[in-house]
């Protein structure tokens, strides 16, 4: 495994303005810290339990992202652990955030998550439900959202162009509006295989596992 060669060359594809998270979900405690020692400070997790044990294991100045569905009986465990929770979807799920957040004093930093091909299969808010979502966002104050993340359906490079365009399209409508709590920093878009097209489509946050560690056993 040549995580250093495959960083090198993800390196060398990506503009320097782009946030790169190395996906570490399943993978060791020394393996991430081989890419540490390469100069990865952001890592993606999506199970809980997995993201506080490697966190108390491993260099503090590492960035933790959550990138998995998050339950909200889980939210009071990550509190002040993570650097930016991609993965809010919900209505319900904002209001555990903002509840358990406030209990420390702590604000946290969250991505929307869209499910922009509404499947089944995925988590996501669709975007007829967004603007609830926003109204509520507006009342908070221990959370703020950063921008907009979402996992494509699968597909060829036409489809997944198709839906990284209409991500796109609404990160720009939301970066030209006014609102409390909101401000469109990242659009988190494109993984192991279709991040370049991503990219060319306007994502500024690639979320990338299987292209640095292999294939996960």
């Amino acid at each position: 495994m040549d995580i250093l060669g495959n960083l090198n060359i993800i390196s060398n594809e990506i503009p320097k303005d782009v946030t790169f998270i190395a996906v570490s979900k399943q993978q060791s405690r020394d393996i991430i810290e081989k890419a540490y020692d390469c100069g990865i400070k952001d890592f993606g997790e999506n199970k809980v339990q997995e993201l506080l044990q490697k966190s108390e294991e491993l260099p503090k100045d590492i960035r933790w992202h959550f990138i998995g569905h998050l339950q909200r009986n889980k939210v009071k465990y990550i509190v002040d652990k993570v650097y930016l929770i991609q993965s809010l979807d919900s209505i319900r799920l904002l209001s555990e955030i903002e509840k358990q957040f406030m209990k420390q004093n702590k604000v946290a930093n969250v991505l929307i998550e869209i499910n922009i091909g509404k499947e089944k299969s995925k988590d996501g808010i669709f975007l007829e439900d967004l603007e609830a979502l926003i109204i509520e966002i507006e009342k908070c104050n221990f959370v703020k959202v950063k921008g907009l993340m979402c996992i494509i359906p699968k597909g060829d490079d036409k489809s997944s162009e198709s839906y990284f365009k209409k991500m796109k399209d609404v990160w720009d409508i939301l970066s030209h509006r006014r609102f409390s709590n909101i401000s469109m920093d990242y659009l988190s878009m494109g993984m192991s295989k279709d991040y370049d097209l991503a990219l060319k489509c306007g994502s500024n946050m690639i979320r990338v596992g299987e292209g640095i560690f292999g294939k996960r056993i």
